[in-house]
């Protein structure tokens, strides 16, 4: 069925008739008559295989499996044997484009974030390095080289947490063996000098320089606690309860968690005059508070932008005579937030606020000069309530104490009980004076 035949300078070709009846070669190039005779025996096998229908034996199918590349192409040239499929590897652009390209659930904006680590990814490795040649001291030096671009700890920190979930994703499609960026980390630093607490008469004083849209605007995100601008330029008078003194916030940043679409806050006092005075100049059939090209410019369809409200507010902090401040806009949610923790428990805070007690402290409340006068005039006890609040608020329904103070048990000796204590309107606990009390009869 083939035979071997000897050619000029010691190669060797082997020539057959295929199924079809065509005669064919393969050359094997300067090898042994042993060898060609080897390979001739195991053609003749393919041949047979191909002619009866049924299946090589085991010896010759661990031959092709152990196959030189350059003689399995020869033979799958004459169609003896399926052409190999080579098992190409997963290069990081590639991988990196079709990961964000199928999460499909998260917001466009959030992609955009993901598309920085992205770039610096590529930038670093190449596009075209293949994932599993990424080692853990790769990981490293990418660590090194996000410092090296003069990036803030807190970026790094989150870049890497970044490049952990791309590359877990690849390790769950067995693109890989192992995570390498796994144990690669680096601490998210606070950074303080990024805080700023607007006061009460900053705040008035940026009001006073703002003309009506800008005075809710700023009124929002400084009084109400709003996210801007998501949350302030989605608010609808309809969202406006005059009669309960409410308002529902729409908050399209964690619109896609279950039962955080929205929540509701107090129509705190603060915020009153300046909403009557916008619904009052709002034309007929307005739907939005914050209505007309602010809305249009930052509601795109790859997420909300601040469009050019940061340049404004600049503008406008600058007219006010105040110096612009770190993060315009959350520095009034922040500031928001550390007063209202100074009058109500942490859990109604965070509630109205849309965070978490965890976040609330790591993010958002701040010390204030106030803070040190009060301390320094004997308001220990009440600049402590905070602590209190948040620790009650972690603690588990068995933990809490089911027994009064001791302070109250002792003035309970002398006074009745039901008039031991009561609560200030500045909410700091006070002992009543006791007195006779006079009780109806039974």
């Amino acid at each position: 069925m083939a035979s071997v035949s000897r050619d000029a300078g010691g190669k060797r070709r082997i020539l057959f008739v295929a199924p079809d009846g065509k005669r064919k070669t393969i050359r094997l190039g300067k090898v042994s008559q042993r060898t060609a005779e080897q390979v001739k025996f195991r053609i003749e096998q393919l041949l047979e295989a191909k002619l009866t229908g049924y299946a090589v034996d085991a010896d010759t199918a661990q031959w092709i499996a152990d196959l030189d590349e350059r003689i399995a192409d020869k033979l799958a040239r004459v169609d003896l044997i399926p052409k190999a499929v080579r098992q190409v590897a997963m290069t990081l652009g590639i991988f990196l484009n079709d990961y964000l390209e199928r999460r499909i659930d998260v917001k466009p904006a959030t992609k955009e974030v993901w598309g920085q680590v992205v770039r610096n990814l590529k930038n670093h490795f190449g596009g075209d390095r293949e994932l599993p040649t990424i080692t853990e001291g790769d990981a490293e030096d990418f660590k090194m080289y996000l410092i090296s671009e003069g990036l803030a700890p807190t970026t790094v920190h989150k870049r890497l947490q970044f490049a952990r979930m791309f590359f877990r994703a690849a390790k769950k499609r067995e693109l890989i063996g192992a995570n390498p960026f796994a144990e690669v980390t680096a601490k998210a630093a606070m950074r303080p000098e990024r805080q700023h607490f607007i006061t009460l008469t900053e705040t008035t004083r940026l009001l006073a320089v703002c003309n009506p849209t800008w005075r809710v605007i700023v009124a929002l995100a400084r009084y109400g606690g709003l996210r801007c601008p998501s949350e302030v330029l989605s608010l609808r008078w309809q969202d406006v309860d005059w009669g309960t003194e409410r308002i529902v916030v729409q908050s399209p940043k964690t619109a896609h968690h279950p039962g955080k679409g929205n929540r509701t806050i107090p129509l705190f006092l603060e915020l009153k005059p300046i909403l009557s005075e916008a619904f009052e100049l709002a034309p007929a059939g307005a739907e939005y508070v914050v209505d007309g090209e602010h809305r249009k410019a930052a509601d795109t369809p790859s997420g909300w932008r601040n469009c050019n409200l940061r340049t404004q507010f600049q503008r406008l902090v600058k007219r006010a005579g105040l110096k612009p401040w770190p993060r315009l806009f959350h520095a009034m949610r922040a500031s928001r937030e550390t007063e209202l923790a100074k009058e109500y428990p942490i859990h109604v805070v965070t509630t109205w606020l849309g965070n978490t007690p965890r976040i609330a402290l790591k993010h958002y409340l701040q010390v204030t000069d106030t803070d040190f006068e009060r301390a320094s005039r004997g308001g220990a006890k009440s600049g402590a309530q905070v602590a209190q609040q948040v620790h009650a608020a972690s603690r588990t329904p068995s933990q809490k104490t089911t027994q009064a103070p001791e302070v109250s048990r002792a003035y309970a000796t002398t006074c009745d009980e039901g008039r031991v204590s009561a609560t200030s309107a500045s909410g700091e606990d006070r002992i009543r004076t006791c007195g006779p009390v006079a009780r109806s009869p039974i």
